[in-house]
């Protein structure tokens, strides 16, 4: 016959069961700040800039000038309104054709490394060669400004305006493109803001939801013997 000791161990509850790998797991995911894609971004937004501006071939750029000037049968308001048009074929195929022997490229070349520009108040024209050879760059600027007054020059008693070198390009000293200070910066602000962005799309668990709760051991009370 059971004695009271055999009883009461027989109707005590089983021992609590231990914490499963998955609510481990469930409180380690827990103590992750929320906020963590902000510092991840910064840090490899500025790792990736750094990496660009280390690896990028630097560019210099220099610049030509021109400036249209009218004859006795035009007036300074024409002027303006041909360097504007001068601007915008400056970089055409029938300008850069004349250029590309003088500048020793092709005209593909020519028209991917020059650019011109204009103002709107003054009948002037920059023409600006990038090349990462700096003495290259000069020459390619001189040559296009050279084949841009040899055409204006063919129309001159058509438009009753001479285009004139103002200034020949000047060898850079410096290149145009970013440094790696630079682009590290605008990297780790980039990816700072992509990491504020995925904190605002990403879901937010409410303070009141409730949390799965851990499996239960298996077992029931436990039969006389």
């Amino acid at each position: 016959m059971k004695t009271e000791a055999d009883l009461k161990t027989a109707t005590a509850p089983d021992a609590a069961p231990s914490r499963t790998p998955f609510a481990r797991v469930t409180s380690s995911a827990r103590r992750v700040p929320r906020w963590w894609p902000l510092p991840l971004g910064l840090v490899a937004g500025a790792l990736a800039g750094g990496v660009y501006g280390a690896v990028s071939t630097p560019q210099y750029t220099a610049t030509s000038y021109v400036i249209a000037v009218p004859t006795k049968q035009s007036d300074p308001m024409s002027a303006i309104g041909f360097a504007q048009a001068y601007g915008r074929v400056a970089t055409q195929v029938a300008v850069l054709a004349d250029a590309q022997d003088a500048a020793g490229v092709s005209v593909q070349a020519l028209k991917s490394q020059v650019r011109a520009e204009t103002s709107p108040d003054a009948p002037m024209v920059a023409l600006s060669a990038s090349d990462t050879d700096p003495a290259r760059a000069k020459k390619l600027a001189d040559a296009v400004a050279r084949a841009l007054t040899s055409s204006a020059k063919q129309a001159k008693p058509d438009t009753h305006v001479k285009l004139l070198r103002f200034s020949k390009a000047a060898r850079p000293t410096e290149p145009s493109t970013p440094s790696t200070a630079l682009t590290t910066l605008v990297g780790g602000c980039a990816g700072g803001l992509l990491g504020g962005l995925v904190l605002l799309v990403r879901p937010r668990r409410e303070p009141g939801a409730a949390m799965v709760p851990a499996p239960a051991a298996a077992g029931g009370p436990r039969g006389d013997a």
